[in-house]
């Protein structure tokens, strides 16, 4: 015998409906997605605060411990923001020795930015922060749900990469 299955349940919300104005609205993957980002974002930058740090901050970090060596020109397109604003944000990294040239700066010379060991700690510090919120989102969807969700999302942030 096998299992009947309403096809359409999947498709159902059974949450509650957010409401727009006067009518009430049934959020999509899309507006669910921003509204959970948003208030993500808005966490992690408290929680980052706490340590003297910010996700612009956090973001320069990453790329450098992933691929060191790149310049600031380099990094503010992978961020998606002007090389002035890059300069601002490794400026304040330089300041905290969290990160340094290894070339001398100059017009025209190419700045190679390494991460400092107390970059890599900082580092650190923002992760444990990341987990701490990613393991918040498992204790209320459970281990499979999380695991799940975190596999689609993936997915997502795959194919909707600028040139993907």
């Amino acid at each position: 015998m096998r299992d009947e299955v309403d096809e359409g349940a999947a498709a159902r919300p059974t949450g509650p409906t957010w409401s727009a104005g006067e009518g009430g609205v049934t959020p999509n993957a899309a507006f669910l997605l921003i509204a959970i980002g948003r208030m993500t974002r808005e966490r992690a930058e408290r929680e980052l605060e706490s340590l003297g740090l910010a996700l612009r901050y956090v973001s320069a970090l990453g790329h450098l411990a992933r691929e060191p060596g790149l310049s600031y020109s380099e990094l503010a397109r992978r961020a998606g923001i002007t090389t002035q604003s890059m300069q601002t944000t490794l400026h304040h990294l330089e300041q905290r020795a969290a990160i340094e040239r290894r070339t001398p700066p100059g017009r025209g010379r190419r700045a190679e930015l390494q991460l400092t060991s107390n970059g890599q700690a900082l580092l650190a510090q923002a992760r444990a922060v990341m987990e701490a919120i990613d393991h918040d989102f498992g204790e209320v969807l459970g281990e499979g749900s999380h695991a799940t969700l975190t596999a689609l999302l993936a997915q997502i942030a795959q194919v909707s990469r600028p040139g993907a």
